[in-house]
């Protein structure tokens, strides 16, 4: 077992010193997944990638109800999801009355720029309906997309063939498109 799994397996029983052993092992993917996720937003986004990484890396191993980490596939896929969270609720936080509500920041330039808040809540949304429907290509697509893992770490991540990963991805991104252009 590689390093990395090693101390996640130790993680539940100890009490913080195991995660201070994780954080170097795993920084540098996980800023590299966070700034994967923020390079599709709009420009001017306030969230940075070092600021994703870190409040994902505190959710999954300060959390009361920390998980039993089976392999760095499983951690870096509960990484992604909660990236993916943690992208929804500053969605939604911005959207509320408080904070602006339907105000909308009008730039300067002459070209409008599509609001991507919008979008990924549509995306979420979309995400939500097809987890109903087919949880398997809800899943898929949310490791590939969100999580940066290829089929191979996929059908590893999920028991499932490297084929099944495959197929899966084509459903969910055509079911996806479908339902996003509606």
């Amino acid at each position: 077992m590689s390093e990395i799994t090693l101390i996640l397996s130790s993680l539940k029983s100890s009490k913080g010193g195991a995660s201070n052993d994780l954080l170097p092992l795993v920084y540098e993917e996980l800023r590299k997944l966070a700034a994967a996720k923020l390079a599709h937003e709009r420009v001017g986004q306030t969230l940075q990638p070092t600021a994703l990484a870190h409040e994902a890396f505190l959710r999954l191993v300060d959390a009361p109800c920390q998980k039993d980490w089976e392999s760095r596939n499983h951690f870096f896929a509960a990484a992604a999801e909660a990236m993916r969270r943690i992208l929804v609720e500053a969605a939604r936080r911005k959207k509320c009355l408080k904070h602006g509500g339907g105000l909308q920041r009008e730039e300067l330039a002459e070209v409008a720029v599509p609001d991507s808040d919008d979008r990924l809540l549509e995306l979420d949304e979309a995400m939500l309906r097809l987890a109903a429907e087919d949880p398997v290509a809800a899943r898929v697509m949310e490791l590939r997309h969100f999580g940066g893992l290829g089929h191979a770490g996929i059908a590893l991540e999920l028991g499932i063939t490297t084929y099944q990963a495959r197929q899966k991805w084509s459903y969910a991104r055509a079911w996806l498109r479908e339902y996003l252009t509606e």
